[in-house]
């Protein structure tokens, strides 16, 4: 990274670092579907759910037309946020996991993931080929 002024010249952009942080999200919700699958029989059990975007949407529009280094550390200061689902359950052991619906979002996240890394993938392909010239 070169300094000129107040302006940093950052040949990777924050694609890069959003790139990063939706992969950590993908793999963290990953995580949480699968303990809402693996709950299935616990009784009382409530599924939880993930949030990313909102939580993004929300750091990114606190530093509309900031600096790059502004919506960097926007981006990399954005986490997940993890919900209990409260609905009511139809179960008599009050456990609310709808695995079918678990299951299409497993596979959702998955489908999001690996399409995430071949972007990371593309862009870093195409900065190799940049630099080779």
């Amino acid at each position: 990274v070169e300094e000129m002024g107040d302006n940093k010249l950052d040949f990777f952009g924050n694609s890069i670092s959003l790139s990063g942080r939706v992969l950590d999200y993908l793999w963290q919700k990953n995580g949480m579907i699968a303990a809402n699958i693996a709950n299935n029989d616990t009784p009382g059990y409530k599924s939880r759910y993930m949030t990313f975007e909102d939580v993004l949407k929300r750091n990114l529009e606190q530093v509309r037309g900031g600096r790059s280094s502004d919506i960097r550390k926007a981006i990399e200061n954005t986490r997940g946020v993890i919900h209990t689902t409260e609905q009511e359950s139809v179960r008599l052991d009050g456990n609310n996991v709808q695995i079918e619906a678990e299951y299409l979002e497993q596979a959702r996240v998955q489908l999001q993931y690996e399409y995430q890394l071949k972007l990371l993938n593309s862009e870093l392909s195409q900065l190799r080929m940049a630099i080779k010239g």
